[in-house]
């Protein structure tokens, strides 16, 4: 297969847009698979949908792959999940992707997990086309979504289809560089039927079509002028300057319904014409000797393999790892090398997945993504032919924000946990397992509860181990409030070697607060405390971060400056500087007023109109600060910001607040202090914990 024909998309969008019945369709016009499965209701569930779990509730919980072909380009596919819990899905997926389809449905436009997704594709600078989906739904406003795209995402959005009609009299398309119209007719809308511009929308449409040329005109001179001078533009030079516009991170807009069997393949065919191919990309690695030096990968099968494994799954085969190759070829049985582990590692096979089943190859070149069976390795880990040979940047990974206890019903089930367990943390790195040390409680935690309640059930299913789960528990975190000085002796001089240290300077608050903010600076002169032993101190308050004096939680948004010291010819060291520095904090820590943090989710609840007040009242109630509260055609929008705390079973509450009708979709949003009356709750609990020991 030429690689210039080849495309690696992604499919990702906010919960509900379609992408799932969109990815159905898709297989489905391109012969991959011969009858239609719907997300919800009868018959096996969608392809991409493989797991019970995902048939059950209707949603996407891991993305899936699968490649097909279409008019003669080969498409590697991945839907990835919309709800936020399950975001690494979508992380990892666009790490190793080259463009992506991004679905929005016609009436709720722009949601929050929409905003979510167009960061990490431009974290990734993945280059999309957009697709308006469900162009037959009651309020579908392709027009007013276009300008959600620009005005919350910043985008370089344009129609490039104009509809004929919408709502339930939704017909099709006109196509916009050609002024032709696309009507799907047969049973599943596979005949495409091409004609003439409905006459009541021409001059609609010729407007429209003025308004994408000189959108594209910006990446364009040649065709700048054409538009000056009021001349024709060639339709090639319309299709090469929208796919340099693509490249260059523009996003032209697609329309259709994907349940109603309408717009899809005019989709798949801008897929192929505009979407990178692996040749478009460009790709560096670093130099794991010199981390400064970049090394540039091209997609040639016959150069040095290099590839990354993105997604582990293990199942009853044991451990699939599915990689994106950037350079060179690998074959099966061949041996590579694990470049964190430098360890080599043989492919005992290697796959081609649709969705849960697998088709084997011999080999695999640049460019394709593959899945390959028999090594041992994590998410993000590079391969090459040989050690120290390359490394790819890795993926960004979030911190969880909720922990709960989990412990099996029966004692003689607590092996069979703790293999799941260990399965599930090494598939998802959101997902951690830890022991309370003075507990002794297995500990879970991941990006909410939807997250840990789906781990859980799958470990009653997969591992038949029933399961008691403990309240859960929010991670918060400690920090100073006002600077204090610090004039610190580590003193023992009795006999044999002694250690003697001191440090003096200021622990301060930093003002930004970020997970795992903490800040050393050394302004020691004249050699008062030699240069070796400052490591020794910065190591020492990092490692004492873990554990705050107040309630036991990480300490976050300090800052140390070290500004003078003494030390002793013969018993200072290292460890006796390392001693002193987390001395020093334990005791000026506590001076340094230090308040409780607690995560503060961002939430965005739709629900109708009629529960507006009741829904409002409620998220003031978990002291909730009101962000936003839109109407969108009888449907209430709230934005809004409420602690984590008061989050647990919020959605059965919202069910019986709104008759089962509302919906809602959270992330996290910052870290802010507690009220003192609830930081005292939380102390005084943590205390009884200790006590009831």
């Amino acid at each position: 297969m030429k690689l210039e024909k080849v495309r690696n998309i992604g499919i990702s969008a906010h919960i509900d847009s379609g992408k799932t019945t969109l990815s159905e369709r898709i297989l489905f016009y391109a012969g991959r698979i011969h009858k239609i499965e719907d997300v919800r209701g009868g018959g096996d569930g969608a392809t991409m949908d493989h797991m019970e779990l995902e048939k059950e509730r209707g949603i996407t919980i891991t993305s899936a792959a699968t490649s097909l072909e279409w008019k003669g380009y080969k498409v590697n596919l991945i839907d990835t999940p919309g709800h936020v819990d399950f975001t690494v899905e979508v992380e990892r997926s666009l790490r190793v992707l080259d463009g992506a389809v991004l679905v929005l449905c016609s009436v709720g436009g722009v949601q929050s997990q929409s905003i979510t997704v167009d960061r990490q594709m431009k974290r990734y600078q993945v280059p999309r086309v957009a697709f308006i989906n469900k162009m037959d739904r009651t309020g579908a406003n392709p027009f007013r979504v276009v300008e959600q795209l620009r005005d919350k995402l910043g985008a370089e959005a344009f129609l490039m289809q104009y509809p004929i009609g919408a709502e339930d009299k939704f017909e099709g398309v006109v196509d916009l560089i050609e002024m032709k119209s696309y009507r799907f007719s047969g049973d599943e809308g596979q005949n495409v039927d091409v004609g003439e511009v409905p006459a009541d929308l021409l001059e609609k449409c010729q407007a429209q079509r003025i308004h994408m040329l000189e959108q594209l005109s910006m990446y364009n001179d040649e065709m700048m002028e054409l538009l000056l001078s009021e001349e024709e533009v060639p339709l090639e030079m319309i299709y090469k300057v929208t796919r340099d516009a693509v490249l260059g991170g523009a996003t032209p807009v697609y329309m259709g319904s994907a349940f109603k069997n309408k717009g899809v393949q005019p989709l798949l065919d801008a897929v192929n014409r505009y979407l990178p191919s692996p040749l478009d990309r460009e790709i560096r690695g670093v130099d794991p000797k010199d981390e400064t030096k970049k090394i540039e990968l091209k997609p040639d099968p016959d150069a040095p393999f290099v590839g990354m494994a993105f997604k582990i799954v293990d199942d009853e085969f044991g451990q699939l790892t599915f990689m994106r190759i950037y350079q060179g070829t690998i074959e099966k049985a061949g041996t590579y090398v694990n470049q964190r582990t430098g360890r080599k590692e043989r492919f005992s096979q290697i796959v081609r997945m649709h969705s849960d089943k697998r088709e084997k190859v011999d080999s695999a070149c640049a460019g394709d993504i593959v899945a390959v069976t028999g090594i041992d390795s994590a998410s993000g880990d590079t391969y090459g032919i040989e050690r120290d040979q390359c490394t790819l940047e890795s993926m960004f990974v979030p911190d969880p924000v909720i922990k709960i206890a989990v412990m099996p019903k029966n004692r003689s089930d607590g092996d069979k946990m703790s293999k799941a367990l260990q399965r599930f943390r090494k598939e998802d790195p959101t997902f951690r397992v830890m022991t309370d040390e003075e507990t002794n409680e297995i500990l879970i935690s991941g990006m909410g509860e939807l997250h840990l309640e789906v781990y859980i059930e799958r470990i009653r299913r997969e591992y038949d181990v029933e399961i008691e789960v403990g309240a859960p528990k929010v991670s918060y975190r400690e920090s100073p409030t006002r600077a204090i000085e610090f004039n610190y002796k580590h003193k023992k001089q009795t006999g044999g070697s002694g250690q003697y240290a001191h440090i003096v300077g200021k622990l301060s608050p930093l003002d930004s607060i970020s997970e795992d903010s903490f800040e050393f600076e050394d302004h020691v002169v004249g050699g008062r405390i030699p240069k070796q032993y400052i490591p020794a101190i910065e190591k020492g308050f990092r490692d004492i971060l873990g554990k705050g004096p107040l309630a036991e939680y990480p300490v976050v948004g300090t800052k140390i400056d070290l500004d003078d010291g003494s030390f002793h010819e013969v018993d200072s060291s290292e460890k006796a500087f390392y001693t002193a520095a987390q001395g020093c904090f334990r005791e000026y820590f506590k001076q340094a007023a230090p308040k409780l943090l607690e995560p503060i989710m961002k939430i965005e609840i739709e629900c109708p109109e009629d529960f507006q007040g009741t829904v409002v009242g409620d998220v003031i109630r978990r002291r909730g600060i009101m962000n936003s509260n839109d109407i969108v055609d009888g449907n209430s929008v709230i934005i809004a910001e409420i602690p984590l705390a008061e989050t647990f079973g919020y959605s059965t509450d919202l069910r019986s607040m709104t008759q089962g009708q509302g919906t809602f979709t959270m992330e996290l949003a910052t870290y802010r202090e507690t009220p003192s009356n609830v930081q005292d709750e939380i102390i005084e609990m943590k205390r009884r914990e200790k006590e009831g020991k």
